[in-house]
């Protein structure tokens, strides 16, 4: 069993930096690729950035926590900062993920209608990533982190974007999008909102999920230890 290492050989900023900066890099080059007009179907301009016949674009930043959540997870392990119980945090991160799933669905789906049916439904997406904690919750700061680390820039370029009319994904309005018109409420709306809170439980529980499962296969016996 490896002795947890001391916080300052293993700090969170130490392991999300080099992840936060190809993410930064991959956000930049998917910005440059909508903004030239390169192929849609590696940086599609539609809204969500998916567009139909094509799928989601490939150059996108949606998909690294299914490799930084196993590298995360499998560090922290190694390091001593391993969960309470590998496979019950698993569980706990898929039960948090049908929870983030449930959450969407009452708070947006057009057809659910009732009074503070967003305000539940954003307190569901909240909810789901918080499970982690009671099963690694070094795990679950890094990857707090990480995605904030991945999301803030987002959001930066969201600002611009939705001011500018840039044509990308980044200020592209859902289909039959019915909210407010003002500048600040639509991006509290479509790039706040979703960056800060959606897409942070997102990449809390995917990484977790699939973290969990290439640590339990790689890493046996470590003690959890809590990371500054």
């Amino acid at each position: 069993m490896p002795e947890p290492t001391s916080e300052s050989s293993l700090s969170i900023r130490g392991l999300i930096l080099v992840p936060a900066v190809i993410t930064l890099g991959i956000t930049l080059l998917r910005l440059a690729g909508e903004l030239l007009h390169w192929s849609p179907r590696f940086f599609s301009t539609a809204p969500g950035g998916a567009t139909p016949g094509l799928g989601p674009a490939i150059v996108g930043i949606s998909w690294l926590p299914i490799f930084f959540g196993p590298y995360f997870a499998v560090k922290l392990a190694r390091s001593g900062h391993g969960a309470s119980g590998v496979w019950k945090t698993f569980g706990l991160s898929l039960l948090g993920f049908l929870i983030m799933i449930a959450g969407g669905f009452v708070g947006f789906a057009p057809h659910i209608k009732f009074p503070g049916r967003e305000i539940l439904g954003i307190l569901l997406i909240i909810l789901g990533p918080t499970l982690v904690v009671l099963g690694w919750p070094a795990l679950f700061k890094v990857l707090v982190a990480y995605g904030y680390a991945a999301r803030i820039p987002v959001a930066i370029v969201m600002i611009f974007a939705l001011h500018g009319h840039w044509g990308t994904h980044y200020d592209a309005l859902p289909p039959n999008y019915a909210g407010p018109t003002s500048f600040f409420a639509q991006y509290m709306v479509i790039g706040f909102l979703p960056q800060m809170v959606i897409w942070i439980a997102f990449t809390v529980l995917v990484g977790s999920i699939v973290g969990t499962v290439v640590a339990g296969m790689v890493c046996r016996g470590n003690t959890v230890h809590a990371v500054s």
